[in-house]
């Protein structure tokens, strides 16, 4: 889910930064404002003069819907952000934080220049992060295996042992790379999986069994707790 809900004028394209997407939105007021979703995931926004890191969520998030509003975001796939901003995920989780705040103000003022200038905003935000890229460290490596195998319904005590670490050290480097544990990621990544299949058409009985869940009395109770409303009104607005 894009940073900004609700429908409008909204582009995706897949960045050049590996597993991220480019997005813009412009805001309509008459569209119906959506909930952001926890996906585990990061962005870096380019919003009226400003850069801002959208943290990594764990309840819905409710965005302003000022019309006509121009949003510009880069969100990159889980626990690929952190390395690249130079924050741990917990850090920013259920927060959006000026990029100033993070980094050298006079660096972001340089960074705010050449974007007002660009004729192309998306692009040049996608250049901004591929130039942080080539001089940021590198992720942390078990962040992608982690994300698989928990999506894979791994349990927590499985992807330890199989990295080779403790659950103690495997929660702490969740924690960096995604803002929260993996018993949380999981239940991120599970959601998001239910309302991928629901979106398909896919019965709610059976997305609930697809999805990892008991059944669809869990799925709607998950649902209501990360997304605030139920489930049949999420899918009858989106």
């Amino acid at each position: 889910m894009n940073e900004v809900g609700g429908a409008g004028q909204y582009r995706e394209r897949p960045s050049r930064f590996a597993g991220a997407v480019l997005w813009t939105r412009t805001v309509d007021g008459m569209d119906p404002v959506l909930p952001v979703l926890p996906d585990g995931c990061m962005d870096l926004i380019w919003r009226a003069g400003r850069l801002v890191v959208a943290g990594p969520d764990t309840r819905a998030h409710h965005p302003p819907a000022s019309d006509g509003v121009r949003y510009v975001g880069v969100r990159f796939s889980p626990g690929t952000a952190p390395a690249l901003l130079g924050v741990p995920a917990h850090e920013v989780r259920d927060q959006r934080v000026d990029l100033a705040d993070l980094w050298p103000s006079s660096a972001v003022r340089s960074l705010v220049g050449q974007l007002e200038a660009a004729d192309d905003t998306a692009t040049a935000l996608e250049e901004v992060v591929l130039r942080r890229a080539a001089v940021a460290d590198q992720a942390d490596p078990l962040v992608s295996r982690m994300t698989a195998a928990l999506d894979a319904g791994w349990s927590v005590a499985a992807i330890a042992a199989g990295a080779g670490i403790g659950e103690r050290t495997l929660h702490r480097r969740s924690l960096a790379a995604f803002g929260y544990g993996p018993k949380t990621l999981a239940r991120v990544l599970r959601l998001q999986r239910a309302l991928a299949a629901a979106r398909r058409g896919v019965p709610l009985a059976e997305t609930a069994a697809l999805a990892g869940f008991a059944d669809q009395a869990h799925l709607s109770r998950d649902v209501r707790a990360l997304a605030g409303i139920p489930l049949t009104e999420l899918l009858a607005r989106s």
